[in-house]
């Protein structure tokens, strides 16, 4: 029953995918980010209701003028920065604990069970990578663009992977069609959603 859970979470994503079009993006990445106050206060009253948000719009304000002479960091600078390990290291520990997940897929494609462990931790390499490519994008593009995308390219996998292990007796070399196509929704995942 693992490809009914797996056509689930495909299922909560285009549900996601069909309505995330429809709000608006968050006022602090409007003001903080995009610098654009109208569109702060419109997406405010649009999330809210009619009101007054000036407090809340006063508060936004307050935090962009802290902010403003602190510098935005890249990946690299949060590796260097030492007050900032313990957090890497449980994302790492979580990261290298999800090792083990796909492994029903992995024998299911028909992989050998000798490289499934290899198999396992490259996935895990694989959100690494994903999750250090999305920080160092998602001020450029912003949220809705990655969470659009990831969700579209998560859709389009989850129906190629489907597919490639149904026909996988027929055409022997899709198994390691399907091992590409979970890196790649993961991956996908990872920037995105």
């Amino acid at each position: 029953m693992w490809n009914v859970l797996l056509s689930f979470s495909g299922l909560v994503a285009l549900i996601q995918l069909l309505f995330l079009p429809f709000f608006p993006e968050s006022p602090p990445y409007l003001l903080l980010q995009k610098e654009d106050k109208a569109g702060c206060l419109k997406a405010m009253k649009q999330l809210w209701g009619e009101g007054n948000y000036h407090t809340e719009f006063d508060d936004l304000m307050k935090e962009k003028a802290i902010t403003k002479g602190t510098k935005i960091m890249n990946v690299l600078e949060v590796l260097r920065e030492r007050s900032v390990y313990p957090q890497l290291c449980t994302m790492l520990l979580l990261l290298l604990s999800l090792q083990l997940c796909g492994l029903k897929i992995f024998r299911t494609a028909n992989l050998q069970e000798s490289i499934i462990p290899y198999v396992s931790l490259g996935v895990s390499i694989s959100e690494l990578i994903s999750i250090i490519f999305c920080s160092s994008i998602i001020d450029r593009f912003g949220r809705r663009v990655l969470l659009c995308g990831g969700y579209l390219l998560m859709a389009l996998i989850l129906v190629l992977l489907e597919t490639s292990l149904l026909l996988s007796d027929q055409f022997p070399w899709l198994h390691y069609c399907s091992v590409i196509l979970i890196f790649l929704f993961i991956i996908a995942y990872g920037i995105g959603p």
